[in-house]
């Protein structure tokens, strides 16, 4: 199992960027796919998600600014994020697996990408 995030960058405040993350190994049509966050002495935290209903669900901090879909052809997701701020800043993170569905509760997530790190800085 393998996710590959890419996408990562610098970007002034207000600016947008879009991530894929590329899953190989299994099928992640029956798992939650989502993206979590990492800012430095801070906990994890979760940002979006698809559940394996197909619903997706967003932390209250980046509702209406960022979108997550994927591509079931690709096997790949996506997180476009818009009108981004400085407090987005952080190592973003692909997540994947069966537990950890409907919750944001990052212990149950099976299977972790290497990360892509966003600034939003002028």
């Amino acid at each position: 199992v393998q996710l590959v995030e890419s996408g990562g960058g610098l970007v002034q405040p207000g600016g947008s960027l879009r991530l894929s993350c590329a899953a190989s190994g299994f099928s992640f049509e029956s798992y939650c796919m989502g993206w979590f966050r990492q800012a430095p002495g801070k906990e994890r935290e979760g940002v979006a998600a698809i559940d394996s209903d197909g619903s997706t669900r967003y932390a209250d901090s980046v509702k209406g600014r960022f979108t997550m879909s994927q591509d079931n052809a690709k096997n790949t997701v996506y997180l476009q994020m818009n009108s981004l701020k400085p407090e987005d800043t952080a190592m973003y993170y692909c997540a994947a697996g069966s537990r950890w569905c409907g919750t944001w509760d990052a212990t149950r997530v099976a299977w972790w990408g290497q990360g892509t790190q966003i600034t939003v800085s002028s």
